[in-house]
């Protein structure tokens, strides 16, 4: 059975839902594979981290729960307008499949109605969606372009995502400041330059 934890923050009310049976699981190999790490997990400040890690991880990878074409097709509207629509600067939280270490950054998502548009607020939904599940970067890059160019079909549709992978900041090569930027392309972002060059200059991101 799930539950739901509803717990006052600053004035509005926090809603989280987890799958009980998925957490006691998760929280009994977590204790095993901290005590597997050396630690001491009856002393007070680890007693209760194995449901907390269980819980963030469920939030963390709950994209799996979501279906990013019913989000789409939730909001979908006739529109004569054949303009770029963009909404930059989406934030993404994710975690690296190799690793499970966080991947932070931005995406940047456009595209060029054919006679429906979306709610704006579905675009950073589906972005989120895909980001909050064990990911690749170049993949993800590639589900939000074929989610948006299958369930809009638009003229074109144009992703970019600058991240952060804590995988190289904190092991591997640790280099602190290195960014990865991927991009992917349809339509006439792909074949147009003008056009791809007026999005890449909207959102101010060079590619080599």
């Amino acid at each position: 059975m799930d539950s739901e934890n509803q717990i006052p923050q600053h004035g509005y009310v926090k809603l989280e839902r987890y799958n009980d049976e998925t957490l006691q699981q998760m929280a009994y190999h977590y204790k095993q594979i901290l005590s597997l790490a050396g630690e001491d997990v009856e002393r007070d400040g680890l007693k209760d981290s194995p449901m907390r890690i269980a819980k963030a991880m469920q939030f963390f990878t709950h994209g799996y729960d979501l279906n990013p074409c019913s989000i789409i097709r939730s909001a979908v509207f006739k529109e004569d307008y054949k303009q770029i629509v963009l909404v930059k600067d989406i934030e993404i939280y994710s975690l690296c499949e190799h690793h499970l270490c966080p991947i932070v950054g931005k995406a940047h998502v456009a595209y060029i109605p054919n006679g429906q548009i979306v709610g704006l607020s579905k675009i950073p939904r589906v972005v989120d969606c895909f980001a909050r599940r064990l990911q690749v970067q170049e993949r993800m890059t590639r589900q939000i372009k074929d989610c948006l160019q299958e369930n809009l079909n638009p003229l074109g549709v144009a992703v970019v995502i600058e991240a952060q992978h804590l995988c190289m900041s904190m092991r591997g090569v640790q280099k602190q400041n290195s960014l990865t930027t991927t991009s992917d392309f349809t339509g006439v972002f792909m074949k147009d330059m003008k056009t791809r060059e007026e999005f890449m200059h909207l959102i101010g991101v060079k590619l080599s």
